[in-house]
């Protein structure tokens, strides 16, 4: 299958750690978000983002990858944490220093029995940044 390399995903991942909890949770940064003032500098903030989440998930089993827009151009430096089989989340108004929160965040989502990320504990950026909650395919159902 050809994959429109404009919207490609980065496969590099950050896989280390031996937590089982943390291996189905995958932080997606927008590589090419622009900072507040709208630079078209390189690298791009959203690159920045992406490498200072890649930091500070070093020793933590959490997959680390890039999109090249998540399209929520407005919101500016924009990221998602999703987790298998659970709902999907996507932020925005994040800074290119964001990635410790990122990294909180996905701890939470990992360790939350009910396959959502608390409010309690949640990184202010996260809680001030949500643009979008999106529930996993098998929880839809079909209306007649």
């Amino acid at each position: 299958m050809e994959r429109d390399s404009s919207f490609s995903a980065e496969t590099a991942d950050v896989l280390s750690g031996d937590s089982d909890a943390m291996a189905g949770v995958t932080v997606i940064v927008c590589a090419s978000c622009r900072d507040e003032t709208g630079s078209d500098a390189h690298p791009r903030a959203g690159q920045l983002l992406a490498e200072d989440t890649r930091r500070a998930a070093s020793g933590e089993n959490i997959r680390i990858r890039t999109v090249e827009c998540l399209g929520n151009c407005k919101r500016r430096l924009s990221a998602a944490i999703l987790r298998d089989g659970c709902w999907s989340y996507v932020f925005g108004d994040l800074t290119a220093t964001s990635g410790a929160d990122l990294v909180a965040g996905a701890k939470l989502f990992a360790t939350s029995t009910d396959g959502l990320i608390p409010w309690r504990g949640r990184p202010d950026c996260l809680k001030r940044g949500l643009v979008a909650r999106i529930p996993p395919l098998d929880l839809l159902k079909d209306q007649i």
